[in-house]
This record gives C-alpha cells, sequence and structure tokens, in this order.
C-alpha cells in the first residue's frame, strides 16, 4: 500500500509539475551550500530550475533567499526585471537589493539587502534571461509579454509544488524598468484563475507603464535638467516627440522632420548617462566621458536598455562566468557560450511592440481589487522619469475615484530627505520618488530602498522625521 502511494505521488508530480523527487525534502535538490567567496551568513539560498512546459524544452532560472531572521513571520517576494530580457539574478540579486555584491573576485555583505525583510525569489524570465533556457532556439524568434507572464506562471507553480509551505505566505510581486510588463499580466493570471497564494500587492520601481506618457516625459525631463535646448525641447513640442520617433522606428518608416529633431536631440544629451544624470561613469584611464559613445544603450536600436554602472555591470558578469560559481547555483548554459546581464537581441527577440500596450489600466484593476501597490521613481533617471510616472499613478487613482490620504510630502531615511510621497485610500495606492536614485534606484540609494520598500510591506506610508 505504501509503495502504491509513492507511485501515485510520482506520477501526479511528473504530470503536473515536471520537476519531481523521490525521497526527502524536496527544496534540499536547490539548496546552496554556499556560493564561491560569499561571507558567511546564517539565512539559506536555494536556487536551480524549474520547467515550464509539458515537453520539458524550457527552463526557468531562480536564485531564492531566505529573510535573514524569522523567515516565517516575513512575506515572500517575486523578483523580475526587465529589459527584455535581462536578468534579474545578475541585476537584482548582485547589483541591486540581493544579499551579495561583488567586490573584485570576492562577494561581500549588502547592508541593505532587501531579504533584511523579506524572503526574497528572483527569477530570470522569459527563457533567454540569465541561465534560464529554451532546447528549442525557435521559441526565441518571437517572444511576447503574454508568452513571458504564462511561463512566469508556470514556474510559480511548479516553483509552489516545491516550495510548499510559502503558499501560506503573503505574497507580492516586484518589478523594474519593462519588468512591470511581466509583473502586472502575471498578477492579473494569478487574480483570474483564483489560484490559492497570497497575493497581496505590487512594488513597481521606474516602471514602464504607458508609452506615450512615459517617453515624452524624457523630453520634459531633458529640457529641465539642461540637457537640450530650448529650441530642441520647442521641436519635440511642435515637430515630433520622442514617442512618435519610437513608434515610427517601429514601423520602419521616421519621416525626415522626426529623424532630424531626434538626432538633435541626441547630440546635445547623450555625452551622459540617461538612466543616472547627475552620476558619473565608470571610465577608463585614458577614456574621458565625450568618448564613450556606448553609454546609452538607449541610442542603439532598442528602446529600453539596462543601466547600471559599468564597472559593476563587468565585475558581475565576471563572477557569473565562473565554473564554481555556476556548480555552485546548479546553474548551466544552454545554447549560449557566455552568461550575460541582457540577452544578445539578435539572439533572443523580443516584440519591440509591446512596449506600446498600456499596463496603467490593467494596474488599475489590480488597485481596485485590493491589491496595496507601490509605484516608485528614482528621480535621476532620464528613460523612465517620474514625471510620467506620477501623472500615470494620479490618473489612476482619479479613474478608481482613490481619495489621498497622504498629502504629497517629503518622507525620510534617517535625517535626510529620502524622497517625495503621495498616496491614496490609506495605502492602497502609493507613489514615492528617491532621491538621487536612478534607473535602478537600490543599487546607488541602497538605504533609501530598503527604508521605503520596508514601510511599504509594513503596510505603512514612507516615514516622516
Amino acid at each position: 500500500m505504501q509503495n502504491h502511494t509513492w507511485m501515485i505521488a510520482v506520477m501526479v508530480c511528473a504530470i503536473f509539475f515536471h520537476t519531481c523527487f523521490v525521497s526527502g525534502d524536496p527544496t534540499e535538490d536547490f539548496k546552496i551550500e554556499r556560493l564561491p567567496d560569499q561571507p558567511n551568513v546564517t539565512f539559506q539560498q536555494y536556487s536551480g530550475y524549474v520547467y515550464v512546459d509539458s515537453a520539458k524544452t524550457r527552463a526557468l532560472f531562480f536564485y531564492f533567499v531566505e529573510a535573514e531572521t524569522q523567515p516565517e513571520s516575513k512575506p515572500l517576494v517575486l523578483w523580475l526585471d526587465g529589459g527584455p530580457p535581462c536578468s534579474a539574478v545578475g541585476q537584482g540579486v548582485f547589483i541591486e537589493h540581493g544579499p551579495f555584491r561583488p567586490k573584485g573576485d570576492i562577494l561581500t555583505k549588502n547592508e541593505y539587502s532587501w531579504n533584511r525583510v523579506a524572503n526574497m525569489l528572483y527569477l530570470d524570465a522569459p527563457a533567454g534571461a540569465g541561465f534560464s533556457y529554451s532546447t528549442n532556439e525557435s521559441y526565441y524568434n518571437y517572444l511576447n509579454d503574454d508568452m513571458t507572464a504564462q511561463d512566469s506562471l508556470e514556474f510559480l507553480n511548479g516553483w509552489f509544488a516545491i516550495f510548499s509551505k510559502y503558499k501560506e505566505y503573503d505574497f507580492y510581486i516586484g518589478g523594474e524598468s519593462y519588468g512591470p510588463h511581466f509583473v502586472i499580466p502575471l498578477a492579473k493570471l494569478i487574480v483570474d484563475k483564483k489560484l490559492p497564494y497570497k497575493l497581496k500587492g505590487l512594488a513597481l520601481g521606474n516602471p514602464l507603464l504607458e508609452f506615450n506618457t512615459d517617453l515624452n516625459a524624457r523630453d520634459l525631463y531633458y529640457w529641465s535638467h539642461g540637457l537640450i535646448s530650448d529650441d530642441v525641447y520647442h521641436r519635440t513640442l511642435t515637430v515630433c516627440n520622442t514617442s512618435q520617433y519610437w513608434r515610427e522606428s517601429l514601423r520602419g518608416n521616421i519621416s525626415e522632420a522626426c529623424n532630424a529633431t531626434f538626432n538633435l536631440s541626441v547630440q546635445q544629451r547623450d555625452v551622459v548617462n540617461l538612466y543616472e544624470v547627475t552620476g558619473d561613469n565608470c571610465l577608463s584611464s585614458d577614456t574621458s566621458q565625450s568618448q564613450r559613445d556606448d553609454l546609452n544603450l538607449g541610442r542603439k536600436t532598442k528602446i529600453f536598455g539596462t543601466y547600471v554602472d559599468l564597472c559593476a555591470s563587468d565585475t558581475v558578469t565576471k563572477y557569473l562566468n565562473r565554473e564554481d560559481v555556476k556548480k555552485a547555483l546548479h546553474a548551466k548554459l544552454v545554447g549560449f557560450t557566455s552568461w550575460a546581464l541582457c540577452s544578445d537581441e539578435e539572439v533572443v527577440r523580443y516584440d519591440d511592440r509591446d512596449a506600446q500596450i498600456p499596463m496603467d489600466g490593467l494596474l488599475g484593476s489590480l488597485v481596485k481589487s485590493g491589491h496595496r501597490t507601490l509605484v516608485y521613481s528614482g528621480d535621476q533617471d532620464a528613460v523612465l522619469p517620474f514625471f510620467g510616472t506620477r501623472t500615470l499613478v494620479d490618473g489612476i487613482a482619479n479613474a478608481l475615484n482613490l481619495n489621498t490620504t497622504t498629502p504629497y510630502r517629503t518622507w525620510y531615511e534617517g535625517r535626510q530627505v529620502a524622497g517625495w510621497t503621495q498616496s491614496y485610500d490609506d495605502g492602497l495606492l502609493t507613489f514615492a520618488t528617491i532621491r538621487k536614485g536612478n534607473h535602478q534606484a537600490p543599487y546607488n540609494q541602497p538605504a533609501r530602498s530598503l527604508t521605503l520598500f520596508e514601510a511599504y510591506l509594513a503596510g505603512k506610508p514612507p516615514p516622516e522625521q
């Protein structure tokens, strides 16, 4: 009888979860004993793959770190990154808010890691991002938001089957930049399918929510921060704004006038890094800032690239390409010769037209159904500026007839102003800027970002002085 029960369990596992274990705690197969050159810690780490299709041709890679203390009392947060597609493990874990940051050839403890306040699950999605892969390479030809959301949902179903106790934990989903195009549809799938996960809310950083508003906010940001002249700004208002340029670019028929206006803007403002307009760039000793014509991925063919400090990016890439690191992470390269922070767009082709799909209405429906949402913006980001984000959040609040319960005010980290914030319906929807934050604010403003995130998870407004 016991053997019969065991066989049934294995069959159910094989049919529904694509990842099976025949004895013991299934999470043990994913446990990281120790990452190479990491400092001593007391919390547990796990990583590995979950298949997301019945044919086992696609596997998504995850890194999961328990909260530093009392993990059973803290929520579970799933984090996805943008690009698309870029690695949430590379950027989220090792550059932004994971427990470690590479420094030279070693890992140092990140004192502002988000696993101080939550159990953090990082997912490389879609297949082709980071260590995630598809053995059917034709899958990479035309990836889109729907495919990413569906595969992410399959991942969650499989992951919760393995780490089953976390189904009882309060659950949040977060993402940044293009990431909300994955996060918001995934959350909607969970709600619509009435899945038994305790989804409480969303946290969105410097998000792409609505193509026209967000992209045209760039023009205002460039001008208001002195990156373009009055004349060029006037041209963007009367001849061709940024959203028009990219729409025409995606259709392959950019008008001469629009192209000329955009090029004038590029000539004036692209010498600085648009992902952190007041920050210095990581340059070699014999290279000036004006010589680095590759600092802004956005001036190439992509609407949204990714940015972190170039030195940090290089260090993380070197670390995650080490054989001992891949072994410790239970990771492998399938179809790629080396790990990259973001996938080569010539190999993994994401449908850029999906950038034009508005997310604000879908986000509004999740807020309306009671999912508490934090939207934050590093205020030094010119790629997805807070101007547009603040306008869109206010639009969602007005459309839902939400009441302002925290009027626009400063918030604090320690004794310093950390940003500005406004909340609606007792924190059901909150907008906050992170002062001096770049496109990835947890990277260059880690203390302020953690303070904001901790307040959000606690159901409190960003702190006053």
